[in-house]
């Protein structure tokens, strides 16, 4: 028996189990958005701020903002902020906001609020604060959320009611890629799904800066303007910071599930996929490091594994066991893979058609997201620089941040 075998005997063993272990949690991911979808909203709905930071323009922005004028909720400011009235999105957003101005029966209230340029922290950061300057003050509850995903008619309904549990702090939705017609909205769809997975009941969950809401009075009495988003990039992990640190609540709300499409080429998927891990890094450096020893053990499992079917010198029972275990390990990668293709089509009924077609590379794509997710936590051990719509920002640490420059429009 070689050496080689026994180290993969050993890392194949641990890996088995994380992979049983994933696709136990997706299980348990899967039966937890049924059951959420099963139960009534509820009605707790009392008067909203909505504040969206927008940054340029493309081929969805309007609709997804309609989207978000069109809520069922009974009353709500929705506030719409750019960085500078040069941004190619005001033309659009100003005719949104006339149609939707009141008397011409929209159910919301909708502004525009051109921010400025951002010094000390990230433009996005500074956006909303910004906009909450214009949410009135008579709103119970503030929430967030992204311009480049298309909310459900009943998301804010669904994201404000778990509110009325005074345990809960803060309730977050998150963005679910849709494979597109080419291979890189296709890895993007498998590579981001696999962490929406990670979502669930438990107390670990985090929230997302594209759908996320509190109530006004926790937001202040958690001083989250003046502690956490002074000098940040990251407005969803700091957010979760304070909660934690209060020892509150954030509870996922499968409901909030907002569908996203993004084509681009295989360099800005990469850019994109190496910020969210960097910016994990610095913000919560547990979870990156979590990600990173897993990562690492499927690799290292997979390398010492093929090193052995390699081996002129390795057994013929030796490889077979290999072989073997390797194909349960991507076995249940793609098993979990199915999982996220099942709830694409539960919770996007109106996709069902293009996810016939398109839904199976979410665990076709099983045996190449880990290596990319592996480049993007090592390179997230290294790197402290990112881009984000144009700016280019250092982080220092995770409550101080360097604006380092901004392209030309």
């Amino acid at each position: 028996m070689g050496t080689a075998f026994i180290i993969f005997t050993i890392l194949g063993l641990l890996l088995l189990a994380q992979s049983a272990t994933s696709l136990r949690e997706g299980l348990r991911f899967r039966r937890y958005v049924r059951r959420c979808r099963a139960q009534p909203i509820g009605d707790f709905a009392p008067k909203a701020g909505v504040v969206i930071p927008v940054t340029g323009e493309n081929a969805s922005l309007k609709e997804n903002i309609a989207a978000f004028m069109t809520q069922k909720y009974p009353q709500y400011d929705l506030v719409l902020v750019v960085s500078d009235e040069s941004d190619p999105a005001c033309g659009t957003l100003s005719a949104l906001i006339t149609e939707a101005a009141p008397g011409s029966g929209a159910p919301c209230k909708a502004s525009l609020v051109v921010a400025g340029l951002a010094q000390a922290q990230g433009q996005k950061v500074h956006n909303l604060l910004r906009g909450l300057d214009a949410i009135d003050s008579g709103a119970e509850v503030l929430v967030f959320a992204d311009a480049d995903a298309r909310p459900g008619s009943t998301w804010l309904r669904s994201l404000v009611a778990p509110l009325a549990n005074s345990n809960v702090t803060v309730t977050t939705g998150f963005r679910w890629y849709l494979p597109g017609q080419t291979f890189v909205s296709q890895l993007r769809a498998a590579w981001d799904t696999s962490i929406a997975t990670l979502m669930g009941e438990h107390d670990s969950s985090f929230p997302w800066g594209g759908s996320m809401a509190i109530r006004a009075e926790d937001f202040g009495r958690l001083h989250v303007r003046e502690r956490y988003w002074t000098s940040t990039v990251s407005d969803d992990y700091c957010l979760g910071r304070a909660v934690q640190d209060a020892g509150g609540r954030i509870r996922f709300e499968p409901r909030c599930l907002v569908a996203s499409r993004q084509d681009s080429s295989l360099a800005e998927f990469l850019r994109w996929a190496n910020r969210q891990l960097i910016i994990t890094r610095v913000y919560a450096p547990r979870l990156w490091a979590m990600g990173l020893a897993a990562h690492l053990l499927y690799s290292l499992a997979f390398v010492c594994g093929f090193l052995v079917l390699l081996t002129p010198a390795a057994a013929g029972w030796e490889r077979i066991a290999v072989a073997a275990l390797l194909a349960v390990i991507l076995a249940l990668g793609m098993a979990k893979g199915k999982i996220r293709e099942a709830v694409a089509g539960e919770i996007f009924p109106e996709e069902r058609e293009f996810l016939a077609r398109y839904g199976k590379r979410y665990w076709q794509m099983t045996l190449l997201v880990p290596w990319v997710m592996l480049w993007n936590f090592v390179v997230a051990g290294f790197v402290r620089t990112i881009e984000w719509s144009g700016v280019r920002y250092r982080m220092r640490s995770d409550h101080e941040v360097e604006i380092l420059g901004r392209d030309p429009r």
